[in-house]
C-alpha cells in the first residue's frame, strides 16, 4: 500500500492538484504470464501519477476519495486503457483494468458510448482492495449485467485485507488474484501451501482461474505452478512498463 496524501493540503489547494494531476496520469502495464508455460496471458493496467503535490499514487487515490471524484479518476483510467489498447492486436491478451468499489455502478462501464465498452470482451475490470464491498446494495446484479456485456471480473486481495468472496460468490467472478501476503516466501511456508490449495480448489470447482500476484522469485514461481495456480505476475515475470514494450 502506497503513502497516503499530504495531510497539510486544504481542499482548494487539494482540487487544484488533483485536476492537473488527472490530465497528466499515464499507465503502466505489467504483465500476466502462464504459470506452466510463461506464455503471456495479458496485462494489468497500472496508474502512475508525477504531479510534485500527488507524487504518487497512493497520494493521488486518497485525494480523490477526500475530493470524492473517484469516478473521474477512473474515467481517465479507462479512456486510455481504451486508447492503447483499441490498436493492439488481439495476442496482446486481457488486459485488467482496476476498478474502485464505488466506481461499480458508473453508468460509463456499461455506455454503448464508452471506448472501454466496445472493448470489453477483451476487458477485466479488477475491483480492488482499497474499500470495502459492505453496504453496496445491487453488487451481484451490477456485476451480472457488467459480464453480460462481455467484461470479465477479478477479485484482487484475496487472502489478505477484506474478505472480498464473501461478497462476490465465485458465480460472479472469472479470476481471483492470491494476495502477496499468501505469496511470499510460499516455498517455504507449509500452512501458506495448504491455503493456497484450499482456494484454487474451490477456484477450480467453479471455473474460476487464479493469478499469483507479486512474484518476485524463481521458488515461489516454482511452487505456485505446482499447487495449480493459473497464472503469475510480479517483478520476477517483468515490472510495470510503458505498453508494449515485450515482443510479440
Amino acid at each position: 500500500m502506497e503513502a497516503a496524501a499530504t495531510p497539510t493540503l486544504g481542499l482548494i489547494d487539494l482540487e487544484a492538484a488533483f485536476e492537473r494531476a488527472v490530465t497528466s496520469v499515464w499507465m503502466a502495464y505489467q504483465p500476466i504470464v502462464h504459470a506452466s508455460s510463461r506464455q503471456r496471458f495479458g496485462y494489468e493496467a497500472l496508474l502512475r501519477c508525477k504531479d510534485p503535490q500527488l507524487p504518487h499514487v497512493g497520494a493521488l487515490l486518497d485525494a480523490a476519495e477526500r475530493l470524492e471524484r473517484t469516478a473521474v479518476l477512473g474515467r481517465a483510467v479507462r479512456t486510455s486503457v481504451a486508447s492503447t489498447f483499441s490498436s493492439a492486436p488481439v495476442e496482446r491478451g486481457l488486459v485488467f483494468v482496476n476498478l474502485h468499489a464505488r466506481d461499480l455502478f458508473d453508468p460509463t462501464l456499461s455506455s454503448p458510448f464508452s471506448p472501454l465498452t466496445r472493448l470489453a470482451r477483451r476487458v477485466v475490470l479488477e475491483i480492488t482492495e482499497r474499500t470495502s464491498l459492505d453496504g453496496i446494495d445491487g453488487l451481484a446484479d451490477r456485476v451480472a449485467e457488467l459480464r453480460e456485456l462481455g467484461y470479465g471480473i477479478a477479485v484482487d486481495d484475496l487472502g489478505g485485507g477484506f474478505n472480498r468472496m464473501g461478497h462476490l460468490t465465485p458465480l460472479d467472478t472469472d479470476f481471483v488474484k492470491l494476495d502477496m501476503s499468501l505469496v511470499r516466501d510460499i516455498d517455504t511456508h507449509p500452512v501458506k501451501q495448504r491455503l493456497v490449495v484450499s482456494v484454487i480448489g474451490v477456484c477450480r470447482d467453479s471455473g474460476v482461474r487464479v493469478i499469483g500476484e507479486g512474484v518476485e522469485t524463481a521458488a515461489e514461481a516454482k511452487v505456485l505452478a505446482e499447487l495449480g495456480c493459473d497464472y503469475l505476475q510480479g517483478y520476477l515475470i517483468a515490472k510495470p512498463a510503458p505498453p508494449f514494450v515485450d515482443p510479440l
